[in-house]
């Protein structure tokens, strides 16, 4: 295995484990009593999040797909 895609293995799981992460602050914005914020403003701030949480499982799901189950003939 050559250490460009032992790189893109690690790069995917990491990116994969940082949806978590955008999901995670979304639902903090949204539900927490952590930030005295008004409703509106935290649902401005966790919309996106949400979003971009949404198009990075499309992108990792296409990531993994590629580094992960297709073949190549090393």
């Amino acid at each position: 295995m050559s250490s460009r895609r032992l790189y893109d293995k690690v790069m995917t799981i990491v990116s994969t484990l940082m949806i978590f992460f955008y999901f995670g602050l979304a639902y903090i914005f949204l539900f927490s009593s952590i930030i005295n914020a008004d409703k509106a403003l935290r649902i401005i701030f966790a919309s996106p999040l949400l979003l971009y949480g949404f198009y990075r499982i499309v992108l990792s799901y296409q990531k993994i797909k590629e580094n992960f189950f297709d073949t190549y003939d090393d």
